[in-house]
């Protein structure tokens, strides 16, 4: 019997919308070509590197306890049982969506799925392969890590996939890219004891945040001890009997070589859209991504796209569960908000932490905004000294006519949970003048934020 749904990849977003889809009433398959259910985030991406990044923040503190009135002789840290737990983390998780297949009755098929065009779908799996027939299909497929052009990951050159199965620390870790995945773990592996140096094209660190963040953050890396070399080009790339040799021409025009035990590749991620049969259907690509309109949809009738593979919005998570939510509620006829791309929360979970929502200040002025800006250091707060993390600030970007919030940029400790209050205060339409009246605890590290707002007209209390 056809299905009223057939999603297409079991990552956040696909088991997601399977399940919302379930909850509708709307008989659903899910296609899984893995051998476990639950994609990139779960398996080599969100999950496994937080695991990483909360040990690599205890380590820390075991390094220096004398901080906190403690003396701690001798600490070790055995990577094999990192990775271990780790693991057993990816492992309970993936349990937990194969239960929720099951519970809310949803037909799991391993396999590699593919369009063949009128609602069919074709699912190649290792004994042969079958066709099941849906009023509609969501694609989502994800995504892979970008190589440079004649390299192959392996043990020595690595993506998310690889350095995810390390079971020791190397000595010397050269990233290139400094997006989330690699300041992420440059942050790891240096707590963990590696020299880490940081290459990225770009003029700076993380160059979708604001420009303030990106030079807070270099200067945190800095006094951390990892290098970071922004505006670099990356000219060479030799295997050597110790690891690996990078030649490079640096910002000033100097070419530089440099040699590490590891590479870790970290240039970005290109969409799985190739054989997906998308040349039997009408789907629309623009640059190997899917276009869509409001409602996840394609030019393909009944066909629509979420998460990675989706041209226009950033490759993250919770955007593709979003997306995953408003094309359910578009096929089951429910009422939805389409995807407002300036109310997408970032997250980048390094030490110090990133959350940002909405305009950067560079952004808001180009738009034609008359723009005022709070800013509050985490060094005024009293939480952050009681936690001993005073590095960072909160920065609130706002229209000077109306109090409306533009933006809101964080980096310090735990700065990726902070942005909560802003994302939602923004979804509401709040104004800076709302956010100025709102009573925040004491102490927390989220009264920073509500000093910010403050900043906003001049007026914070504690800087």
């Amino acid at each position: 019997m056809p299905y009223d749904l057939i999603v297409i990849g079991s990552g956040p977003g696909g088991y997601s919308a399977a399940i919302r889809a379930a909850q509708y009433g709307l008989k659903t398959a899910i296609i899984e070509k893995d051998p476990k259910l639950g994609g990139t985030c779960l398996h080599v991406g969100c999950i496994p590197t937080k695991a990483l990044l909360q040990t690599a923040e205890v380590w820390d503190h075991f390094l220096h306890p004398e901080a906190q009135g403690i003396h701690c002789q001798n600490p070790a840290l055995d990577m094999p049982l990192v990775m271990s737990r780790k693991d057993s983390i990816v492992s309970k998780h993936a349990k937990g969506v194969d239960g929720l297949m099951k519970k809310n009755k949803i037909e799991v098929f391993k396999g590699f799925g593919r369009l063949k065009g009128g609602g069919q779908v074709e699912v190649i799996g290792q004994n042969g392969s079958q066709t099941l027939e849906a009023e509609s299909v969501i694609l989502a497929t994800g995504s892979e890590a970008r190589m440079l052009p004649g390299l192959t990951p392996d043990e020595t050159i690595l993506t998310n996939v690889e350095i995810l199965r390390l079971q020791y620390v190397p000595k010397s870790l050269l990233i290139i890219g400094a997006g989330a995945v690699g300041v992420e773990f440059g942050s790891i592996f240096k707590r963990f004891g590696s020299e880490v140096t940081i290459f990225e094209m770009l003029p700076r660190l993380v160059p979708v945040e604001d420009e303030d963040v990106s030079r807070e953050l270099e200067r945190s890396f800095k006094k951390q001890g990892i290098r970071s070399e922004t505006g670099a080009k990356v000219l060479e790339v030799n295997r050597t009997s110790e690891g690996i040799s990078l030649k490079v021409q640096l910002s000033n025009g100097n070419v530089q070589e440099f040699s590490g035990e590891k590479l870790l590749v970290a240039v970005g991620r290109k969409p799985n859209t190739e054989n997906i049969g998308l040349e039997n259907t009408k789907v629309q690509l623009d640059r190997g991504f899917v276009k869509v309109n409001a409602n996840q949809e394609t030019a393909e009738p009944g066909v629509y796209a979420i998460g990675d593979i989706v041209a226009g919005t950033p490759q993250l998570a919770h955007v593709a569960t979003a997306e995953g939510m408003v094309a359910v509620a578009d096929i089951a006829g429910k009422p939805y908000k389409p995807i407002n791309r300036n109310r997408i929360p970032g997250a980048t979970y390094t030490e110090p932490g990133i959350g940002s929502v909405g305009l950067t200040e560079r952004q808001a002025k180009e738009a034609g905004y008359n723009v005022k800006v709070g800013k509050f250091p985490f060094l005024a707060n009293s939480k952050a000294s009681i936690i001993g993390n005073h590095d960072g600030f909160v920065k609130v970007v706002a229209d000077a006519k109306y109090g409306e919030i533009l933006g809101v940029h964080i980096i310090g400790p735990h700065g990726y949970e902070l942005i909560a209050e802003a994302v939602a205060a923004m979804e509401a339409e709040a104004t800076v003048e709302t956010m100025m009246a709102t009573i925040h605890a004491h102490p927390t590290l989220y009264e920073a934020v509500g000093e910010a707002f403050n900043g906003v007209y001049g007026l914070t209390i504690n800087a």
